[in-house]
């Protein structure tokens, strides 16, 4: 794959973006390096991959948590992982410049023992009509604002419909519970993006105009709300509409935007 204008710009973005992201644990290459190791197509082709990818995640939960954990758990947090990453990797060139990268799966690496993540920049764009460098091989346009939203949402969607299908027997949940939790990863990864660039509402705001409600694949919208303590300040909070599994690992310790966490519990985890 050759070095263009558009790759090295998409990897500055994704450069931004992991220094932005202490959670993000991407290493960006340059297109020129060589792959070694497994790739997220190796997840949907190669059933010892795919279970070394749980296994891995598993020992990583009763290293950090104490736990030894069900498989099909160690399954739907090692995609509940992955799902995160890739949706922000998607979403965060959108929100810091209006372009829409179509990560494929070969361009993902993992690291299975560490849990970490490479990612290759590939000139396969969206921007806006009008943007800059529109019309250079590798970009398309379009014509409004919904319609880059809309190619975010396809952008993420067609990257981890195969990862689900692998994964779904071993996570044993199904299809709208497995979509909920990348739409939950997609909205999620907006409002952390928001919060840590010192705008928790822009970051809301961006994050409801992806999702304004359920569409499909995706079962529910953002569905952002707010909390008032009782010294009258409000808190921003939703409730997950695919289950991470949190909870799993550690049950008295529910995610915040778990429906098993109540408000009052909210409320004094945010005080």
């Amino acid at each position: 794959m050759p070095v263009t204008l558009e790759t090295r710009a998409l990897g500055d973005v994704y450069r931004r973006l992991t220094g932005l992201c202490d959670v993000l644990a991407v290493d960006v290459l340059d297109v020129t390096d060589g792959r070694t190791g497994v790739t997220a197509v190796d997840l949907t082709k190669d059933q010892e991959i795919l279970d070394a990818f749980v296994d891995a995640e598993a020992d990583r939960i009763r290293d950090r948590h104490g736990a030894a954990v069900p498989r099909h758990v160690a399954a739907s947090r090692a995609l509940h992982d992955y799902a995160w990453s890739v949706a922000l990797l998607t979403s965060g060139p959108w929100y810091l410049e209006r372009t829409v990268p179509r990560i494929r799966l070969e361009d993902i690496g993992l690291d299975l023992a560490t849990g970490a993540y490479t990612i290759t920049p590939r000139a396969d764009l969206a921007r806006l009509a009008g943007a800059p460098q529109t019309g250079r091989p590798g970009v398309r346009t379009v014509p409004h604002e919904e319609a880059l939203r809309a190619e975010l949402r396809s952008a993420v969607t067609d990257h981890m419909a195969p990862l689900l299908a692998a994964l779904a027997p071993v996570a044993r949940r199904g299809s709208r519970a497995l979509w909920g939790m990348v739409g939950d990863d997609l909205v999620s990864g907006l409002w952390y993006l928001g919060r840590v660039l010192g705008s928790e509402e822009d970051g809301m705001r961006a994050a409801t105009a992806v999702l304004p409600d359920g569409l499909s694949p995706y079962p529910a919208g953002a569905d952002f709300r707010y909390l008032t303590d009782e010294h009258g300040g409000r808190h921003a909070t939703r409730t997950r509409s695919g289950c991470c599994m949190f909870y799993a690992v550690k049950s008295a310790e529910a995610c915040l935007t778990c429906p098993r966490t109540t408000d009052a519990e909210r409320l004094r985890r945010l005080a």
